[in-house]
């Protein structure tokens, strides 16, 4: 499977962060306004295949932050105040949460939104994860079935009752002696179909593992999928809503998210493949009108901007016709 990544050491990004802020230091001494490199980097375009460029592994541009454009100012004053947060956190060998490091400075961050995208600034400036920092996520994703691992010393059992939900563990790069019986991976969208399976007994009956995001996915649930991709070689299916907010959750497994295109190659399952539910289901499952909604003029404007996009033109068109069938169809 595509990228594998060596961890860094941390004494090897605490380095990186002296590096940068010594640099930053002598411009400073000597009377010029430091200017801050970020790469950019991206999931997809809306460029015809011939003039697409996509690479997560590789940016496609390059921004400079200065001094003198008092936006600039700001966002490198946010960077260095959680770089300090980060510094601090690899030296005592602990950990915290963006909510965590937002409630350092809430005046100044003013919204979360500031401190993850000055997180991921650090992350594409250092080359590294999120997790690489000691920066976790509150994991909110769900997993039963025919899977047993231990983490962090725990151990989490789901086979002695692989209908029981266990949470999926924030860091996962502690999950060890992966043991599983499982057929296939089967990932759904909503926390309420996963409950639906427990329920009845879903993994009773099948050889499987069930994972759910509840919603998007966070970070912690996409790399646990991923690690279990790259340890049990079995398929992968993903089970979402038959509108445009579930074909979303779907393409950020299958492809990654914009706002992580930096490390998309490290967290996207390239080989999940779309199990339902699709427009067809309707008709070939007779479902009542009452199981329906009709697509709103927010949901034809989302399907037409997801049409647009790259891979469903280069990697997957198969796709791509089932939701241009979708944004047809007057439900």
């Amino acid at each position: 499977m595509e990228g594998k990544r060596s961890t860094p050491k941390p004494s090897d990004l605490l380095q990186k962060i002296r590096d940068f802020t010594c640099t930053i230091l002598v411009d400073l001494c000597n009377g010029k306004s430091p200017v801050v490199l970020i790469n950019k980097f991206r999931t997809y375009c809306t460029n015809s295949a011939e003039n697409c460029f996509c690479n997560s592994s590789l940016p496609v541009g390059t921004e400079a932050l200065t001094l003198l454009r008092q936006p600039h100012a700001h966002r490198i004053d946010v960077l260095l105040r959680v770089l300090l947060i980060v510094q601090q956190l690899l030296q005592e060998n602990k950990h915290a949460s963006k909510r965590d490091i937002y409630y350092t400075y809430p005046s100044l961050f003013s919204d979360q939104s500031v401190v993850d995208r000055a997180i991921n600034d650090i992350c594409i400036i250092l080359e590294c994860s999120r997790h690489n920092l000691n920066v976790v996520s509150v994991a909110k994703g769900l997993v039963m079935g025919w899977i047993r691992f231990s983490d962090e010393g725990k151990k989490s059992d789901c086979i002695a009752s692989p209908n029981t939900a266990h949470p999926i563990p924030v860091q996962v790069e502690e999950v060890k002696n992966i043991l599983s019986f499982a057929e296939y991976i089967l990932v759904v969208e909503k926390e309420s179909v996963f409950q639906r399976l427990a329920n009845d007994q879903f993994c009773s009956f099948n050889r499987c593992i069930v994972i759910t995001g509840r919603g998007y996915p966070d970070v912690p649930t996409r790399r646990f999928l991923r690690l279990l991709t790259e340890k049990l070689y079995i398929p992968i299916y993903c089970l979402v809503d038959s509108d445009p907010y579930g074909f979303d959750i779907l393409a950020t497994y299958r492809f990654g998210s914009l706002e992580m295109a930096y490390d998309a190659q490290f967290l996207r399952v390239p080989d999940i493949r779309w199990l339902g539910a699709f427009i067809s289901d309707s008709e070939k499952y007779a479902l009542p009108s009452q199981c329906l909604l009709p697509l709103t003029t927010e949901d034809k404007k989302r399907i037409e901007a997801l049409l647009h996009r790259c891979y469903l033109q280069h990697d997957d068109p198969h796709w791509r016709a089932r939701e241009d069938a979708r944004k047809r169809c007057e439900v």
